[in-house]
C-alpha cells in the first residue's frame, strides 16, 4: 500500500467511526431525557474513579508516557472527575432550560451532535473523562483523538466506559477513540466531519483545530507566574507553591514557572521555601542548568515531568543541593526567547525573579505572560486584596489566583468557586474563543423560542438626553 492509499484508507477508517458515533447520537437524542443523560455521565464518573481501574489508569499512564507520578495521577483522575460530577449535577441540559415572560423567550437545550476531543499525553485519562463526561450530559456522542503516548490509557478508560455502559443498555458507539496507530491525517478528518472540535494540549493541534473549518473550542498555553508580595504569609505561600509545584511532576499547564518576589522578603521567601525542600540555584549557576534543560533547543525529556531524584540527576545537582529537595527555583531576570527558563518548563524547575517593590514585580510578571501563558492566568500571595483585583484590570490574563496552591485551584477547587476543568481558555490574550475554564455549557447549544411582547421601544430623549446635554445635539 502506497501513503496515498495509506492515507486515504485511514480517512475512510475515520468516516466510519464518525457515522457509528452520529448513528448512536441520534437515537441517544430521540429517546433522551435529562435522566438518561445524567445517567450516560455518572457510568464514565464511575469507570475513571473505581479505585482498582483509577489505580489501573493512573499506572499505565505514567509506564506508558514517561510523565507523572502514580499517586498524583490517582489523585487527579478522582478529584478532578467528582469536582465535574458535583458541578454538574442537578444542572439542566435537555429539555427547558428557562423561560421568561418578560421577553417573551423559551430556550430549550439541544445536542451538538458529535464531538471530536483532542486531547493530550500530559493527563491521558483524566482529560478525556472530562471531555466525555460533559459530551454526554449534554446527548452527544464523541470520539477521542488521544496523543500517540496516551492511546493506551485512553484505550483502557474507554474499556471501562463500555463495561458501565453495557450494565445500562446504552450503546457504545456513543464514546469512541481514533484506532490506533494515531495520525495527523486521521485527527484532521476526524476534526472536519465532527460537529464541535474541544482540542487541549500542543499549540500545534490548538492552530489546526481552530483552522479546521469546524467550530472549535481550544485553549492556549500556560506559563504561569506567581507574585509574591511584603505582606503575604510567606510559610503559607512557599508550601503551596512547593505542593502546586511538585504535583504529578509539573504536568499541569497550571504548575507555576516562575516566581517573582519583592525584595523587602526576599531572602526570607527563599528560606521558607528551602523549609518545603525548594533549593536555590544561584544565577551564577544559571547557565549550566539550562545547558541540560535545553541540551539540543529542546526540553530534555529526561527532566519533564520526572521524580525530583531522576530531574536533579538529569541536572547534574544531586551533589549541589541539599538532601530531600523537591524541585528547584533559579535565579534569572532575563525574559524572553533568549531566556528560555522565563517560558514553561513541565519540570519540578522554577524561575525565581527578585523586583525592588510591588509596581516593579507586576511589571515582570505582565513581560513574562507578554512572552508566554498570556491570558492563561497569573497568581499572587498577598493580605492586599486590592492588588489583586488591580492584576485583574491590568493584567493579560483571564484569571487571578489569590493566596492559592495555582494547580489545585485554576483548574477548579473544592475551595473556590471555579468550575473543575483540565481546559482553561485564555480568551483573545491566548488566541481563544473563550475565557472560561472548559464546562458543561461548551457542549450544548440551544434553540430559542420567540414570542411577541408588549413593545419596549424608548424616545430618542431617554436615549441621548444625556449626551445631548454634554456634546449637543
Amino acid at each position: 500500500m502506497n501513503v496515498e492509499d495509506g492515507i486515504s484508507y485511514e480517512i475512510a477508517e475515520v468516516d466510519r467511526l464518525v457515522a457509528r458515533a452520529r448513528t448512536a447520537q441520534t437515537a441517544f437524542e430521540a429517546g433522551g431525557s435529562q435522566a438518561l443523560y445524567d445517567k450516560a455521565a455518572l457510568a464514565v464518573g464511575w469507570a475513571i474513579m473505581e479505585p482498582r481501574r483509577n489505580e489501573a489508569l493512573a499506572r499505565l499512564a505514567v509506564e506508558t508516557t514517561g510523565l507523572g507520578n502514580v499517586p498524583d495521577k490517582i489523585t487527579k483522575n478522582h478529584r478532578k472527575t467528582l469536582g465535574l460530577l458535583r458541578d454538574i449535577a442537578g444542572v439542566t441540559t435537555f429539555g427547558t432550560i428557562s423561560d421568561d415572560p418578560q421577553t417573551g423567550i423559551t430556550e430549550i437545550a439541544r445536542p451538538i451532535g458529535v464531538i471530536g476531543a483532542v486531547v493530550p499525553s500530559t493527563n491521558p485519562a483524566a482529560t478525556p473523562a472530562n471531555n466525555i463526561i460533559n459530551a454526554l450530559k449534554g446527548g452527544n456522542a464523541i470520539v477521542v483523538a488521544p496523543s500517540p503516548k496516551g492511546v493506551a490509557s485512553c484505550e483502557m478508560l474507554i474499556g471501562f466506559i463500555h463495561v458501565e455502559f453495557d450494565k445500562l443498555g446504552l450503546d457504545r458507539d456513543l464514546v469512541q477513540m481514533l484506532p490506533a496507530p494515531g495520525s495527523k491525517a486521521k485527527t484532521q478528518r476526524l476534526m472536519e466531519t465532527v460537529d464541535r472540535v474541544i482540542c487541549t494540549g500542543s499549540q500545534n493541534n490548538v492552530h489546526r483545530a481552530q483552522s479546521c473549518g469546524t467550530p472549535a473550542v481550544a485553549v492556549g498555553a500556560g506559563n504561569v507566574t506567581v507574585i509574591v508580595d511584603e505582606t503575604a504569609d510567606l510559610r503559607d505561600a512557599a508550601a503551596k507553591i512547593a505542593a502546586s509545584k511538585c504535583f504529578d511532576n509539573a504536568t499541569s499547564c497550571s504548575s507555576e514557572n516562575a516566581v517573582v518576589v519583592v525584595d523587602a522578603v526576599y531572602d526570607d521567601f527563599v528560606a521558607a521555601m528551602a523549609a518545603e525542600g525548594g533549593a536555590l540555584v544561584p544565577s551564577g549557576d544559571a547557565d549550566d542548568v539550562i545547558a541540560r534543560l535545553w541540551p539540543d533547543g529542546h526540553l530534555n525529556r529526561d527532566v519533564i515531568a520526572q521524580d525530583a531524584d531522576r530531574m536533579l540527576e538529569a541536572l547534574g545537582m544531586t551533589a549541589r543541593v541539599p538532601a530531600g529537595t523537591r524541585f528547584l527555583a533559579v535565579e534569572t531576570d532575563g525574559i524572553g526567547p533568549d531566556h528560555p527558563l522565563s517560558g514553561e518548563k513541565l519540570s519540578r524547575v522554577l524561575a525565581l525573579y527578585r523586583a525592588a517593590d510591588f509596581d516593579a514585580a507586576k511589571a515582570t510578571a505582565a513581560r513574562i505572560l507578554s512572552y508566554q501563558g498570556a491570558g492563561h492566568s497569573i497568581g499572587i500571595h498577598t493580605g492586599d486584596d486590592a492588588r489583586a483585583v488591580g492584576l485583574g484590570r491590568d493584567m493579560p490574563t483571564c484569571r487571578v489566583i489569590v493566596n492559592q496552591a495555582h494547580t489545585f485551584a485554576t483548574g477548579g477547587s473544592f475551595t473556590n468557586g471555579m468550575p473543575f476543568s483540565l481546559s482553561m481558555g485564555c480568551g483573545s490574550w491566548g488566541g481563544n474563543s473563550i475565557d472560561t475554564n472548559l464546562h458543561w455549557r461548551h457542549f450544548i447549544q440551544t434553540t430559542k423560542i420567540v414570542r411577541a411582547i408588549a413593545p419596549r421601544e424608548p424616545s430618542l430623549d431617554e436615549i441621548f438626553a444625556g449626551y445631548w446635554s454634554e456634546a449637543g445635539q
